[in-house]
């Protein structure tokens, strides 16, 4: 089978103008029925994954003799989740696997209904249940799954056990079904520094990173490591791991790590190749991790607020033991170049109080923590909307559903960094006035105004032939494209495709469209 890739670029041109047909918002559902039952897999794939599809298609997609053809709706993240799930069934495996992965792991959008996940955990292989497949879990059976009902829900419930109350292990510990019981005990095992120090790889994996940065440390692998490290991270893994001893604590908030790179970027014995190599090379930052370890004693953490690395610095003062006023003497840098990015909502949610500090603080990095909850408050959504902080704003924006919509325009012209493109799926993101900003000197901004309604045909028609191919295909679908220029696009190999997508396509168009895909079908 190829893959999605594979199949698109091998779509010749008719192909391409019956996909953007099949995309068009103004086609009939009989002319989707049409392209569904005649069109080739290239249309079929665009058709089942890319859109909202009408009732009648939807039931005719559930019950279409290809099963690559219901596979693609499997991971449609436009359909609606219980729709998806009507291939709970599915006879061929292929569709049942990508049922199981979903939209993948960009999907932020409503989960499965949960008796098709708690369905699935029971008669789904193991092997169709990883990659993606948490993403579709909804927050209330995520909760609830250490203490469910069904065995097996419980046996997934047991992979949450460092944020599960003493009750509820005990309970899973003795649960009477073997696996829930033999997968609780696995993870007691992961207390116990003995156990992990006989299990610790002794060379840079994986396995070893988990152990060294979250399980329970023996003074033995502890020491081993200050003394023998097995790779160059090894130092840096254990300065954030919770159960480091106090002296050891200590010993490493005066680590003299973060110099190295001071010391390698200050050579001039070393050519230019070999200066670029060690540059390159990972060096790990102890003095960084440590300095957010809730065990830093007060002489370390004031020692780490003058630090001469500025990295430092900054992870040291959002410490929670800081006053406002201490935190506010420390003299840290904030980046602004960083990745402002969705973040799926915790397991327990924050509480409400703290919640609020971090937004009250005078700290962009808390403010930053606080713009990240989903169930912020009105009166806080408003503060932050209007902070003085890029990452503040564009993290509400992309985290809170009801992010407002000059938040997220704000936040678009502003932020180029990975996932912009997500602020224009946001549900309040504007069209009306983005007009203004047809002629931006940068691409994203200029295809972006062909959101809006309103922009004259003559700009619109000009836009068709801009240098940025992400603008020309955007304009391409503007309904206020002129018939002409519409009618010219669907001959043009590289437009063709939006131009049939083009909502003003006239009736004759789509007519002839549709004539065209008469007797096409690839026989898949």
């Amino acid at each position: 089978m190829p893959t999605p890739d594979e199949i698109w670029q091998d779509a010749d041109l008719p192909t391409r103008r019956l996909a953007g047909l099949a995309l068009n918002p103004a086609a009939p559902p009989e002319v989707l029925l049409h392209l569904l039952a005649q069109a080739p897999l290239a249309v079929r794939m665009v058709l089942c994954r890319d859109r909202v599809l009408p009732p009648a298609v939807v039931d005719a997609v559930i019950t279409h003799p290809d099963h690559h053809t219901r596979s693609f709706f499997a991971r449609n993240p436009h359909a609606d989740p219980a729709q998806r799930a009507r291939l709970l069934d599915d006879p061929h495996w292929f569709v049942r696997a990508h049922l199981a992965e979903g939209p993948g792991l960009d999907y932020d959008g409503p989960p499965l209904p949960d008796d098709a996940v708690v369905h699935m955990l029971n008669s789904y292989e193991q092997e169709h249940l990883g990659g993606s497949f948490y993403r579709q879990f909804s927050p209330g059976l995520r909760r609830s799954m250490p203490t469910h009902p069904d065995p097996k829900v419980r046996a997934w419930g047991v992979g949450m056990w460092t944020w599960l109350p003493a009750e509820t292990r005990t309970a899973l510990l003795t649960d009477p079904d073997d696996e829930v019981r033999s997968r609780a005990q696995r993870h007691l095992r992961g207390e116990d520094p003995v156990w992990v120090e006989s299990v610790l790889p002794d060379r840079p994996c994986h396995g070893r990173t988990d152990i060294l940065m979250q399980r329970a440390l023996s003074r033995a692998v502890v020491d081993a490591v200050l003394t023998a490290t097995a790779g160059p991270s090894d130092r840096s893994m254990i300065a954030g791991n919770p159960t480091l001893p106090p002296d050891v604590v200590r010993l490493l908030a005066a680590d003299p790590d973060p110099e190295i790179r001071a010391e390698i970027a200050g050579r001039t014995d070393l050519d230019p190749a070999e200066l670029r190599t060690l540059a390159a090379d990972p060096v790990p930052d102890v003095r960084r991790a440590i300095a957010r370890h809730p065990d830093l004693g007060p002489a370390q953490r004031q020692a780490l607020a003058t630090d001469p690395d500025p990295g430092v610095r900054l992870a040291v003062s959002v410490h929670p033991a800081w006053s406002e006023e201490e935190r506010a003497a420390i003299g840290y840098m904030v980046p602004l170049d960083g990745l402002f990015l969705f973040c799926p909502g915790p397991l327990t949610p924050p509480e409400p109080e703290a919640v609020r500090r971090d937004a009250l603080s005078g700290h962009p990095m808390l403010r930053r923590d606080a713009a990240r909850v989903h169930t912020l408050p009105a009166d806080l959504v408003a503060r932050l909307a209007a902070d003085d902080d890029l990452g503040v704003r564009v993290l509400l924006a992309q985290n809170h559903p009801d992010a407002p919509a000059a938040l997220l325009l704000r936040s678009f012209l502003e932020y180029t960094g990975h996932q912009r493109d997500r602020l224009l799926t946001r549900p309040h993101f504007p069209t009306d006035g983005l007009a203004v900003h047809t002629d931006d000197e940068d691409p994203a901004v200029r295809a972006m105004a062909a959101r809006d309604p309103k922009v004259p045909p003559a700009a619109v028609e000009r836009l068709t032939r801009d240098p940025d191919p992400a603008v020309r295909a955007a304009f391409a679908r503007h309904p206020n494209l002129p018939s002409s220029r519409l009618a010219e696009l669907l001959d043009d190999e590289e437009l063709a495709q939006h131009a049939a997508a083009n909502p003003a396509l006239p009736a004759p168009a789509i007519r002839a469209l549709v004539s065209a895909c008469a007797g096409s079908a690839d026989g898949e």
